[in-house]
């Protein structure tokens, strides 16, 4: 029994000293690695927030200059900018883009998208203002900024996988849960239909 014991022992050791030596061997390099691969996804965030924050700052320009024709339309006015503030008071630390609070960010500027949706449906009714020409620039500006938006979105995408597979590749999954430094980053996901950007291509020349 103390042989099986003393071998049990010895073999213990040898298996700790096998797992140290591939973590310094190892370790430096996986860490690097997710630190470059990081870098980059939380550089494509920054492209994807500047976007939402273009988007964020035609509303009040665009509900300012449809007031004076579309007066009755108050109440849609309404929602859009209040879907507005809540999509704009959720922010995210880029240093910790997690599943869950990329959710939270993603319901909120697809409220925003619906609401902004259901506005220019009714200012369509509308043929005075979309002869307004200061208008027409701000839907024009709208639909190029919700393509942008879509194109920085899936670059995000494309920047998180490389990320989140260097973590879970073997060795590196062992490394990461012995040292606890990074977690998996969220994706935006497309629900049915909310991934679509606002219908903003109105027809000008009626």
């Amino acid at each position: 029994m103390k042989k099986g014991a003393l071998g049990c022992g010895i073999a213990a050791i040898v298996g700790i000293a096998i797992v140290v030596i591939i973590g310094f061997m190892v370790g430096p390099k996986f860490y690097n690695t997710a630190i470059d691969l990081q870098e980059n996804a939380t550089a494509q965030w920054a492209n994807v927030e500047s976007s939402y924050q273009r988007r964020a700052d035609l509303i009040p320009n665009i509900v300012n200059t449809a007031k004076g024709y579309a007066e009755f339309e108050q109440s849609t006015m309404i929602k859009v900018i209040e879907a507005r503030s809540k999509a704009t008071s959720i922010t995210i630390d880029p240093s910790n883009i997690t599943p869950a609070q990329l959710k939270q960010f993603q319901q909120a500027q697809e409220g925003l998208s619906s609401a902004l949706s259901r506005l220019l449906a009714v200012f369509e009714r509308y043929p005075d203002l979309k002869a307004n020409e200061n208008f027409k620039e701000l839907i024009n500006e709208l639909e190029r900024t919700e393509n942008r938006i879509n194109v920085e979105r899936n670059r995000f995408n494309e920047s998180v996988k490389p990320f989140n597979k260097h973590l879970k590749t073997f060795p590196n999954n062992i490394i990461n849960n012995f040292i606890g430094k990074f977690e998996e980053m969220g994706y935006f996901e497309a629900d049915a239909g909310s991934e679509n950007a606002p219908e903003v291509e109105f027809d000008f020349g009626s």
